[in-house]
């Protein structure tokens, strides 16, 4: 228990920190450039991604590849947009991000990440719910050892139940 009072208070620590810090960002221009540079590399990838047979009429690149054009094209009239405010001196839509805010859903992010990586390497889901449950409880902050104790306990029966009993293979 030593070291996640430790984690905790070098957790306090940084949020201290961070709290006192914010980003200001114009949310039209920066959101119509990185969801243009989505769009970019769906279609770069898209390739790679969905094979096509020369039999199709309509083959499965055809919907993404719409919709990342047309994602593109509102992307691009939406930055040409905020161009046009930047060069007439008219006032953009600014956002302020306070980055504490923002590294908690990060780690909530990452949590997630880490057990789905968990999952899927090691090819047992209980591996990744046992993960997800002891971050999600260290990271709230539960004192109380029970709580970690039926958490974990109901994930591992839940998997079983899934695995040996209704012959669920995830």
């Amino acid at each position: 228990m030593k070291w996640v009072n430790e984690f905790h208070a070098r957790m306090d620590r940084w949020g201290e920190r961070l709290s006192k810090k914010e980003l200001r960002i114009p949310v039209d221009l920066t959101v119509g450039v990185l969801f243009f540079l989505f769009a970019l590399a769906i279609l770069y990838v898209l390739p790679q991604q969905v094979a096509i047979s020369e039999k199709d009429t309509v083959n499965g690149r055809a919907f993404p590849t719409l919709l990342m054009v047309v994602m593109m094209i509102c992307c691009a009239m939406l930055v040409a947009k905020e161009i046009y405010k930047l060069i007439t001196k008219q006032p953009l839509n600014w956002k302020v991000i306070n980055l504490q805010t923002e590294l908690k859903a990060l780690v909530i992010l990452a949590i997630l990440v880490v057990s789905y990586l968990l999952c899927r390497y090691t090819d047992l889901f209980v591996v990744g719910a046992i993960f997800c449950c002891l971050g999600f409880l260290v990271y709230f902050r539960c004192k109380k050892p029970s709580y970690y104790v039926i958490t974990l306990t109901l994930a591992v029966a839940i998997w079983a139940a899934f695995r040996f009993v209704l012959h669920v293979d995830f």
